[in-house]
């Protein structure tokens, strides 16, 4: 594992419009986001079509366009991308659940063809839903829920990304838990 601090440093450095830090940057960070990219994909299932390789180059093309964040830090970092892991996923769910409702369908004599189906991950799209209504009522419990369960993040780099207490992000991650166990088993 790289040093946090010289991942932090180029984070800080491509804030200040170094370009270049980027170049070094990514080589640093590429080994933690194809471990947050597995854990994702590990939850996603056998058949699912989308590789943990597009999914790492989906979030590594999304973060490089990120002009807007001012980078706090490697976990600040980490963060952002297991946000971006999380929405690429729920997009191909949602994009193959469509295809599967017919959408753009290409009609074909079924004797022709042999087709194999992958299932919808609907247990992703769930959550996603269940996520978003947390983060109506209590949008910082949606995000420890992001930091920790996509994201990997341990209690403290979660704290440390949301300038709260370790004992806030515990409190908050178990009370989190709770209700999205009970939201999900509602549906």
């Amino acid at each position: 594992m790289s040093n946090p601090h010289e991942i932090t440093d180029l984070l800080l450095a491509w804030n200040d419009g170094h370009s270049e830090s980027l170049d070094l940057l990514m080589p640093l960070v590429e080994r933690e986001l194809r471990h947050i990219a597995s854990a994702y994909m590990r939850r996603e299932g056998a058949n699912h079509t989308l590789q943990t390789d597009a999914l790492v180059n989906e979030a590594y093309l999304k973060l490089i366009d990120q002009r807007q964040v001012n980078w706090q830090n490697r976990a600040h970092f980490f963060a952002l991308a297991a946000t971006i892991m999380r929405r690429v996923l729920i997009d191909h769910a949602k994009s193959n659940h469509r295809m599967k409702r017919g959408g753009e369908a290409i009609h074909v004599d079924l004797a022709d063809v042999a087709v194999a189906v992958p299932a919808v991950d609907e247990d992703l799209i769930a959550l996603d839903q269940a996520l978003l209504r947390l983060a109506r009522f209590d949008p910082l419990k949606s995000r420890i829920v992001e930091m920790r369960h996509f994201g990997g993040l341990s209690v403290e780099e979660t704290a440390d990304v949301l300038e709260i207490s370790a004992t806030s992000v515990r409190r908050h991650w178990a009370l989190a838990k709770a209700w999205l166990k009970r939201e999900l088993r509602q549906n």
